[in-house]
């Protein structure tokens, strides 16, 4: 399980930019790494109430992230072409990570595994990565969605003391 001090596990997986249906790009976390702090907001599916709300809420958010020299990355096991439609639809601005194969989920170990008893997909959870590559906040879903009106500006604050 990855926790707040240890570093946080590398990956690479497809960057949906929502401009287009294929706007496609390549991400690998340890290239972004020392470039300010990194929120990687793990989210179980697209098109659903709950994500589209969080996103959403992050999106609105996004210049006070900015100011922080932070990015914010939504991660979930949609397809890009799928995230690029999603973002398009609900004007999302949050740059999407595609983990397709569940890697990454598994990596940090928020596998949310019975959905609907069916499909395996991220837990929602988010986590902040300083300059240093090292997990300073980790939050995990238990219960009821939070109000993402009042999270979100907690995980800035969170990215904040990341960037001191």
């Amino acid at each position: 399980m990855v926790d707040v001090g240890d570093e946080a596990p590398d990956f690479a997986v497809p960057l949906a930019g929502g401009a287009a249906y294929n706007d496609l790009d390549d991400f690998r976390l340890s290239d972004r790494i020392g470039d300010g702090p990194v929120v990687l907001a793990f989210y179980p599916a697209a098109f659903t109430g709950g994500c589209t709300e969080e996103m959403c809420t992050f999106s609105d958010r996004l210049s006070d992230f900015e100011a922080l020299d932070a990015d914010v990355y939504g991660i979930s096991v949609d397809l890009p072409f799928a995230q690029n439609v999603w973002m398009e639809t609900e004007d999302i601005d949050v740059p999407m990570l595609s983990d397709w194969d569940h890697e990454v989920i598994r990596k940090y170990d928020v596998v949310y595994g019975d959905m609907y008893d069916r499909i395996e997909v991220a837990q929602r959870s988010v986590f902040v990565i300083d300059d240093d590559g090292i997990v300073t906040y980790r939050w995990i879903r238990e219960g009821e969605n939070p109000d993402f009106e009042t999270f979100v500006p907690e995980v800035r604050e969170a990215v904040a003391a990341a960037a001191e």
